[in-house]
């Protein structure tokens, strides 16, 4: 591609412009006469635009590319007239000289607008004027303009040379203006005169009785003219109307109204007439009121003794502002107003007194009349839980295993209450939960060892809550163990006593002889009975056994029959080991009388820790067994 290069730019200066010349068709003009005007550039050629200046002001809408303009001067006088060129060398333009002035004059037309009114003073409304609009110094070349007759903005009539119109005065405005208007050719005449009218009466006012109405109330709506022209209205009768006039309103003469009033807003206008005069009011807009409907009153939460609390009053239907007033016992306590649809009032105050609050209630107005009354509160006030106390039944020192045992709480306070059972081992899951509205309750349960602990109750009411003492349960064993062990042991104790002494009788067996001998002397072997026996007769034989019985050192103790030392058994032998049986209960005999702790040594062996308690008890169950056979065996 070719390079480009271009010059430094340049002012361009364009000198020898030719000077203006301006020229006129006409020297001399009347006003609304058009005028030519010329403006010569000699020798210029290309694009050129034309200004021309009337009194040095630019003629609106002449700057044109022609260098005639054909305009209407403004104004009645002498006009000094110059005109201009620009020559345009894009992308600039340069204008030339002024050119030379010329003088044009502008003569006033010959012609007026003429205005007459008739009577032009002390008119009232009502009353006939004549106006009449003309043109004056009509000539034949008159060319024909236009004439506009107006009230102020209102068009009374229009013509052309003359207008005549019987115009029925009113006082709209105080002073009324009248116009005569002349258009011709472009040049506008006005003539302007004024008349004062005087009203016959004033714009009515449409007033209604009462400040307040409310939902079908008795109303009264008057209609009336402040201002009376007497002297004009001698003899002249007023007809009144209410619009819209409907069922509602019924007309009782003289301006007024009566009827009830509508169940929402309604607007009224009314009009008056006389002597063909109509005044119409401005327009009265009721607002009907919506009466307060009984006020319902209660409290917010509850009512504890000792505390604060919200006392609320509510109409559900009313107008506001509604003014609501707490009374306490035929007195006034409090006011509140609300300005806001379907809003409560609120009331503060503190609870002093047990009881109920039936002592309160709310009263609502919303106008003057009667306020409405709400029902007395019925709220119950709640007493806090002051304490509460926890007893069991039966006393805690006679509890064992297997008793049922009952635990009473007792608390102050409004029910319904919540009591909770708890020990100290688990006190976040309560034993059983339970609610009265009697001022105590109880929990019964039947216990064992593992219900060894510290138990409490805790009450609770919609005010607070409060614990109670703790109660120490300790379980005892249960009385059937308690006789269980002593039982036992002299069960086992007695087993081995009687194995004991079985085992003791065999081998201290001995015939009888008169020499003393202790029964706990050496017997035949069992073979070598066994054989004296074969040998001998079949017949019974009678065998004694001597027991001999130590003395003792108190009389009292261990007594012997029949006054001997020694006691004879007899028994009789037999073929069945009746002999045996009768070595036994003799031998048994002495036993008992003789039992001394060494001999049973052997016995209590397998229980040395419980000898000296086993002794106690074996030694009284052996005495009873020895008081036993020593009746038996007494022949008496």
């Amino acid at each position: 591609m070719g390079e480009e290069k271009a010059s430094e730019a340049a002012t361009l200066t364009v000198e020898g412009m030719s000077t203006p010349i301006l020229r006129f068709n006409k020297a001399n003009i009347t006003e609304g006469e058009s005028v030519t005007a010329t403006c010569l550039a000699l020798g210029e050629t290309g694009s050129l635009l034309f200004s021309f200046y009337d009194n040095s002001k630019e003629v609106e809408n002449a700057r044109v590319t022609s260098n005639e303009l054909t305009f209407v001067p403004k104004g009645v006088g002498n006009h000094i007239i110059h005109c201009s060129y620009l020559v345009f060398v894009m992308p600039n333009s340069f204008k030339s000289q002024t050119s030379n002035t010329v003088t044009l004059t502008v003569e006033e037309l010959s012609i007026e607008p003429v205005l007459k009114i008739s009577p032009q003073d002390n008119v009232y409304e009502g009353d006939t004027v004549n106006i009449t609009c003309s043109v004056s110094n009509v000539t034949k070349d008159y060319q024909a303009g236009e004439l506009l007759l107006s009230q102020d903005t209102e068009l009374l009539k229009s013509g052309k040379t003359s207008i005549h119109v019987n115009w029925t005065a009113h006082a709209r405005t105080p002073m009324l203006t009248i116009k005569c208007r002349l258009y011709l050719r472009d040049v506008v005449k006005v003539v302007n005169k004024t008349i004062s009218v005087s009203e016959l009466f004033s714009v009515p006012t449409l007033k209604i009785s009462a400040l307040e109405v409310f939902q079908e109330d008795e109303i009264s709506l008057t209609c009336r003219s402040e201002k009376l022209s007497y002297d004009r209205l001698e003899g002249e009768f007023f007809i009144y109307s209410l619009e819209p006039f409907d069922y509602h309103m019924v007309h009782k003469g003289n301006g007024v109204f009566i009827g009830k009033a509508k169940t929402i807003d309604f607007n009224y206008t009314c009009t008056v007439a006389a002597k063909g005069i109509k005044k119409k009011s401005k327009v009265l807009t009721i607002h009907p009121k919506v009466p307060v409907s009984t006020p319902k009153i209660w409290v917010s939460g509850s009512a504890i003794l000792g505390r604060k609390v919200e006392i609320f009053c509510l109409s559900d239907t009313g107008t506001p502002p509604i003014t609501y007033t707490l009374w306490k016992a035929n007195k006034q306590n409090q006011i509140a107003i609300v300005h806001e649809f379907n809003k409560a009032a609120n009331f503060t105050i503190v609870i002093n007194e047990p009881g109920r609050l039936n002592h309160y209630l709310c009263k609502a107005s919303n106008g003057n009349r009667t306020p409405e009354q709400s029902d007395k509160l019925q709220t119950a006030v709640i007493e806090p839980m002051t304490e509460a106390y926890l007893m069991v039944v039966p006393d805690v020192d006679d509890i064992s295993e297997g008793h049922t045992v009952i635990l009473i709480c007792s608390f102050l306070g409004t029910p319904p209450v919540t009591v909770r059972w708890l020990r100290d081992s688990d006190d976040l899951n309560p034993l059983k939960t339970t609610t009265t509205n009697i001022n105590t309750t109880s929990y019964e349960f039947v216990v064992n060892k593992e219900h060894t602990d510290n138990y409490y109750c805790q009450a609770e009411n919609r005010a607070n809550s409060v614990e109670s003492n703790k109660i120490n349960l300790v379980v005892g064993m249960a009385m059937w163990k308690k006789l269980l062990i002593p039982g036992t042991i002299i069960l086992v104790v007695s087993s081995l006593v009687m194995v004991g002494f079985i085992l003791f009788t065999r081998s201290r067996r001995v015939r009888v002889d008169r020499t003393p001998e202790s029964v706990w002397s050496s017997r035949k072997p069992e073979a070598e009975i066994d054989d004296d026996s074969s040998t001998l007769s079949n017949e019974p034989e009678v065998e004694y056994t001597e027991v001999v019985h130590p003395r003792s050192s108190d009389p009292t103790k261990n007594p012997l029959r029949k006054g001997t030392d020694t006691v004879y058994s007899e028994l009789q032998n037999s073929p069945h080991g009746a002999a045996d049986h009768h070595d036994y209960v003799s031998n048994w005999v002495f036993f008992l009388n003789n039992v001394t702790s060494e001999s049973l040594d052997d016995i209590y062996k397998f229980c040395p820790k419980r000898q000296n308690y086993m002794l106690k008890v074996f030694r009284q169950f052996c005495f009873v067994l020895y008081r036993k056979m020593q009746t038996s065996l007494d022949p008496s």
